[in-house]
């Protein structure tokens, strides 16, 4: 259950925006029809009965009571004998961009514009005048109309939050898994990504990845491929139809793909999957095979590496049922075979060991040994087909570009770079089954269990922890593992020969001795970075460049202890925070406070010195990013002294 103060401070910090209210009746027995919600809603019965169901929760009304369900969330309402009468308000609601962890990681728990509640308002009529004027207001509303009615609509939230005190109302996480299972069921055959998915539920790839997570206790892409595994299973077991046909039949174009893909999840191949089937005589007469343990209690991270085998044996017909007749008469007969032909002396054994031992070293020559926080890991010498997570700037800073990498944040600095590099999703959550068809020479990922857990099934992975991890040691790590040791050197003494470089620009235009501030936010209060490692350019201008913050910032920063990254201000204190110049994180939507006086009135916005530096540009801190961000800050900071 959701803890109450948790789900009123994210209502606290939400901006709102009412989008409609409408008013709907429906006649006896009538059923309304069954939609996704195109936003937040609150539904109030106010005469009649019903029985509703909000993505599978069913509700029984009766007269006066209130509802809510979120975004994408499917609705269904039967009415019973006398009717049904009642209003919907759709709503849209958000947390502005913060810096408060607090915020973040409950937002990150909860989506409390999602979640589903219910409860009979204990002043119904209070509740329905509210509602009632709303929705006369609203339907010819002009700008003061419609700020009236969201007025209101924060009257209504009091009223119900008030409730929340007073009685142990039960406020349900909401669930999108038996819409995302739903519509893999149904589609599992065309080519689906996190991103199609999203689209198609209007959600976005990394939250559906996580909501679904949380629920199922898998990925929905993990999901699919087990779905689809567990389709094909069927029709290898109860129809003849050729094993391109399976494949084409379940999602899959390639055949050898699907065979691969197949034994790593079964244990063997589909055409070994079939003829043990057929000889046990045992042809299920189930819908699915996998039936007999529900597919959301597989468990995806425990492949045995030699073989991509399952430790926890989950097709239990084929590993736990004894060894056939067949297989023990071939057994038999090997060990027969064997024992005619072990006292003859040949030299075959002799050439076969030299053969043996000539191919070992062979491939020993093409492989090599790089350690890593785990373990020593075997890799191919010079590797091609790189897949890399978040550290995508590095790698191209060697020339290499990656056959696939974790999705890029509008504006990075090297964006341009991938125009033929796959998009793999969320570095924290990539596209398992695309990363497995890009058949990766190495895979470089930051320090995550789950993450690692999946990649090192698919190929040897590198393990880099950025926490713990300098620059240096990082274009090092990277620079063995693409055999590009001597590159990294020179990547690195070239950075900071142009870091000193700009030092002295900076100097000979008096600027190095300047404080700097960076910011980022709006509405009430900013963020300002107290940390050189938060991104939004710090790292260039506080670790690299040197240059110094307002002395209230420049404590923290300097704190060996200091775990606070950045701090809200509020605007009207902001100037005891403000360097001489300013450095503000601008992404799309942020606030305009150019006619606000606590912005307005700081001396560096006032006298042209505020510089406006990209989110996304200045969201990584691997060495192409740094020389691009170090080039953006060193050039605007002079253009400011012209």
């Amino acid at each position: 259950m959701l803890s109450k103060e948790e789900f009123i401070l994210l209502w606290d910090h939400a901006t709102i925006k009412v989008l409609d209210i409408r008013y709907v009746l429906l006649k006896p027995e009538e059923v309304g029809t069954s939609y996704k919600l195109p936003a937040s809603m609150f539904l109030y019965s106010i005469r009649g009965g019903a029985e509703v169901s909000l993505d599978f929760t069913k509700y029984s009304f009766e007269g006066f009571h209130l509802v809510h369900g979120g975004k994408g969330s499917i609705l269904k309402i039967i009415a019973k004998d006398g009717g049904l009468e009642y209003y919907m308000i759709f709503y849209r609601a958000s947390i502005p961009l913060t810096s408060n962890k607090m915020i973040t990681k409950a937002m990150q728990r909860n989506k409390p514009f999602n979640n589903q509640f219910n409860l009979v308002p204990n002043s119904p009529v209070t509740v329905f005048e509210k509602v009632h004027t709303m929705y006369k207001k609203w339907k010819n509303a002009n700008n003061f109309g419609k700020f009236t009615v969201k007025s209101l609509f924060y009257q209504l939230l009091n009223e119900i939050f008030l409730q929340f005190y007073r009685e142990d109302v039960e406020v349900q996480k909401w669930k999108v898994s038996a819409q995302i299972k739903a519509y893999l069921e149904e589609n599992y055959v065309q080519p689906l990504t996190l991103e199609s998915i999203g689209k198609a539920l209007s959600y976005s790839p990394s939250h559906l990845s996580i909501q679904f997570k949380q629920q199922i206790g898998c990925s929905p892409i993990e999901y699919l491929i087990q779905l689809r595994i567990d389709k094909a299973t069927l029709l290898l077991v109860k129809t003849d139809a050729s094993l391109r046909e399976i494949a084409m039949s379940v999602g899959y174009n390639d055949v050898y793909y699907f065979s691969r893909l197949f034994k790593k999840r079964v244990g063997v191949s589909p055409t070994q999957f079939r003829h043990r089937e057929q000889a046990s005589g045992r042809v299920k007469d189930s819908p699915s095979i996998s039936e007999r343990y529900s597919i959301v209690d597989f468990s995806f991270q425990d492949y045995i590496e030699n073989g991509y085998q399952y430790r926890e044996r989950k097709y239990e017909s084929m590993n736990k049922r004894g060894t056939s007749t067949i297989a023990t008469l071939f057994l038999c007969l090997t060990f027969l075979l064997s024992a005619c032909t072990g006292g003859v002396a040949t030299n075959t054994g002799s050439e076969e060991n030299q053969a043996s031992t000539t191919l070992t070293e062979a491939t020993a020559s093409q492989t090599k040994i790089v350690s890593t926080i785990k373990g020593d890991i075997e890799i191919p010498i010079n590797p091609e087909r790189i897949v890399v997570m978040y550290y995508t700037g590095d790698v191209l800073a060697f020339g290499v570009t990656p056959v696939g990498s974790s999705k890029i944040q509008e504006g990075a600095a090297f964006k341009e770079e991938l125009k033929n590099t796959q998009n793999l999703g969320e570095w924290f959550e990539p596209n398992v089954e695309a990363v497995i068809q890009l058949k990766p020479d190495v895979i470089i990922v930051p320090s995550n269990e789950e993450l690692y857990g999946q990649m090192e099934k698919i190929a040897p992975t590198i393990v880099i922890d950025d926490a713990t991890t300098s620059l240096e040691q990082r274009l090092l790590k990277i620079g063995e593992v693409l055999d590009k040791e001597k590159d990294a050197k020179e990547l690195l003494a070239n950075f900071y020969e142009k870091v000193e470089d700009s030092q002295g620009k900076l100097k000979e235009a008096g600027v190095l001795n300047k404080t700097v501030s960076i910011m980022e936010g709006g509405k009430g209060k900013m963020s300002v970075v107290t940390s050189y490692t938060f991104g939004r350019g710090s790292q260039v201008i506080y670790e690299h460049l040197g240059l110094k913050a307002p002395e209230i910032i420049q404590q923290k920063i300097d704190e060996k202890a200091n775990k606070q990254q950045a701090m809200d201000v509020s605007l009207e204190t902001l100037t005891d925070y403000a360097g001489d110049y300013v450095f503000r994180s601008s992404y799309e939507g942020m606030a305009d406070l150019t006619n606000h006086p606590g912005w307005a009135n700081i001396p560096a916005i006032k006298e042209g010195r505020l510089i406006e530096i990209d989110f996304g540009f200045c969201y990584y801190n691997d060495i192409y990013s740094l020389n691009k961000q170090l080039d953006f800050i060193v050039d605007h900071l002079l253009a400011t002294t012209k």
